[in-house]
């Protein structure tokens, strides 16, 4: 990738951080904000969304396109969702603890929270919520965080619920799952302070660990999500939704910054030429007969062949811009949002089963000569005609310069088209939820991650890499847990960092394994009823039946506890088999037939009573 000079192209930068909250309820409900699969579903029901103008009778052209494709939602409900996710209930106030967390997260990104929090809806129509609208209020303004490149200014916070999951995507219509949405979730704007990719990573993974410092957000894939907003001096705002991974930012950043350079390039070479786009045309009859699978299942089903010329274009259509991504890409991603598979384009024909000699007459049909390109699309009669308008749009764009607009991030760390920017219209006063008093006083600012990591190493002795991974680990409030409860520090940061680690690595369901299951099985440690060396046999038997108790699971394993005298007949029993080496190596054989007599064992006992008892036995042999 070229290595460009941020500074010269004026990049300029901001996060919005999207994080959900570890509640015991939802924003505006009683239910619970556990996952749940699919498959548990209890009943489901339909709904069609249309986009309503707002209070000042204006319409949000995001909303508006998003409408212009006609698509059915169904949604999953479960027993732990209600009547307010199905948007049959007016919502509840504004649920206590979400509050108090948002505050928090506020005093650690020294924000100043408002008096009073007012709850607003913001126009959503692309399913993900039953009323049309997610609601969200403002909780501060005016914080900032530290970075190694500077201050980066965080503009506004905000407590909003979370959308449904999508579950499915089908022809006409997507499958949402009702409990996520409600889910409360926190979103932190940050200023355009941010001027370079490494910057960006440095700003997200920072407010990530004030976040995580709660101990009240929820951890996992899907739980936290990023957007970017990135433009440069002659290019213009993207947003780029959905980011997932922070490894991911500078690198979305970079080829953000790429693409926009390439399209300002290739906007250059359009005008020199004098480009332009022409008029739309049906160009079915040039393809009677063709051996193009697409185009020819298109027009056998009733459908159509559209084009539009691009005067100037040739060449340009398939221009790179991104990695596996050209100008076409871009024309085609719009085309896509109109119901098209895509479009194929000059630039890239003849191919896919379309001939020279089509692509001749395709030429001439539309009245393209050699310095042309030519843009179609094979569908239905609408979807074609419709498709080919917005292809048509997106390639005019490219001579007037970059569009403002919202798109998704790829694995990839490239993008691709969603939707125009949202404009103000989408936002409009909740009428069913009351405003809140908020009082920061009622709260207490968290002790940070990295504080937690030095107080462990202080006060438990943990070493720095295992003090690091307890304190930024998703089970860390269980640790603090244990360790107010008596546990050893080290062995609990063993048991939650190591022993679950490798017990995951040999396929061991231990995602099902709970705080009170843990928090069980090391007591039984600490008290001494289960020999460490037992534990993971112990979790393991847990997982495959959670309903046992920890004591239960210890007798389905076979690791009851043994008497010394026990542990003493097996470890005799060890050394006398191995008399010959006992004799010949003394105390040097004491590592391997350690080895075999905690095997005989079974981890029924604590390897430092057998240790002792081993060595015992070898000096009265050796």
């Amino acid at each position: 990738m070229a290595a460009y000079d941020y500074d010269g192209l004026g990049l300029v930068a901001g996060l919005e951080i999207h994080q959900q909250l570890d509640t015991a309820t939802k924003l505006f409900c009683r239910c619970p904000t556990e996952e749940r699969d699919p498959d548990s579903s209890t009943r489901s029901f339909t709904r069609y969304l249309h986009p309503t103008k707002s209070e000042l009778g204006e319409l949000d052209e995001a909303a508006l396109e998003e409408s212009r494709v006609e698509r059915e939602f169904e949604y999953l409900a479960y027993d732990t969702t209600c009547l307010v996710e199905e948007d049959e209930e007016p919502p509840h106030r504004l649920d206590r603890e979400a509050r108090e967390v948002a505050l928090q997260i506020a005093t650690l990104l020294d924000m100043e929270p408002v008096d009073q929090a007012h709850v607003m809806r913001k126009l959503v129509i692309d399913g993900s919520n039953t009323s049309g609208f997610q609601r969200t209020s403002l909780v501060a303004q005016d914080g900032e965080i530290e970075t190694s490149d500077g201050p980066v200014g965080v503009e506004d916070l905000l407590l909003e619920e979370e959308s449904a999951q999508r579950v499915e995507e089908r022809d006409g219509g997507v499958t949402f799952s009702l409990d996520r949405l409600g889910v409360p979730l926190v979103e932190i704007g940050t200023r355009p302070d941010i001027d370079s990719p490494a910057q960006a990573r440095e700003a997200a993974e920072t407010i990530g660990m004030l976040l995580r410092s709660t101990g009240a957000v929820k951890r996992g894939l899907g739980t936290i999500r990023q957007d970017v907003n990135v433009s440069i001096a002659e290019g213009a705002r993207v947003e780029i939704k959905g980011v997932q991974a922070l490894d991911q930012i500078d690198e979305i950043v970079r080829r953000e910054v790429g693409r926009q350079v390439e399209l300002l390039e290739i906007r250059a070479e359009l005008r020199e030429r004098d480009a332009s786009v022409g008029d739309v045309r049906d160009v079915s009859d040039v393809f009677e007969g063709t051996d193009s699978g697409v185009i020819s299942g298109a027009l056998s089903g009733g459908g159509a062949v559209t084009a539009v010329p691009l005067y100037g274009f040739d060449g340009l259509v398939g221009r790179e811009i991104q990695p596996d991504r050209r100008l076409g890409t871009e024309l085609s991603d719009h085309a896509k949002r109109h119901g098209a598979g895509g479009i194929f384009h000059t630039d890239e024909l003849p191919a896919y089963g379309v001939t020279d000699e089509e692509v001749d007459a395709l030429r001439e049909a539309v009245g393209a000569g050699p310095e042309d390109a030519v843009a179609i699309v094979a569908a239905d009669a609408e979807t074609a005609e419709l498709a080919i308008e917005a292809a048509a749009e997106r390639a005019q764009t490219a001579i007037e310069g970059i569009p403002e607009e919202t798109r998704g991030a790829n694995d990839d760390g490239t993008t691709r088209y969603l939707r125009p920017l949202p404009g103000a219209a989408r936002m409009y006063p909740e009428t069913d939820v009351p405003p809140v008093e908020l009082d920061p006083s009622e709260v207490e600012a968290p002790e940070l991650l990295t504080e937690k990591v030095e107080r462990y190493q202080s006060m438990f002795g943990l070493d720095a890499g295992l003090a690091e991974q307890v304190a930024y680990g998703r089970r860390m409030p269980l640790f603090e847990r244990a360790v107010d409860e008596g546990i050893d520090a080290t062995f609990a940061a063993g048991l939650l960092e190591s022993t679950l680690t490798e017990l995951r690595r040999d396929d061991v369901g231990v995602g099902v394994l709970t705080d009170e299951h843990l928090l069980a099985v090391m007591h039984l440690v600490e008290g001494g009823d289960l020999a460490k060396e037992g534990v993971g046999d112990v979790l393991a038997t847990l997982a495959t039946d959670p309903s046992l108790t920890a004591e239960e699971a210890v007798e389905e394993a076979g690791l009851s506890g043994v008497s010394e005298s026990d542990v003493r007949d097996a470890v005799v029993e060890v050394v006398e088999r191995n008399a010959a080496q006992v004799e010949d190596e003394g105390m040097a054989a004491f590592s391997g037939l350690m080895g075999e007599a905690m095997g005989a064992l079974r981890g029924k006992a604590d390897g430092e009573v057998v240790s002792d008892v081993l060595r015992e036995e070898i000096q009265k042999r050796a």
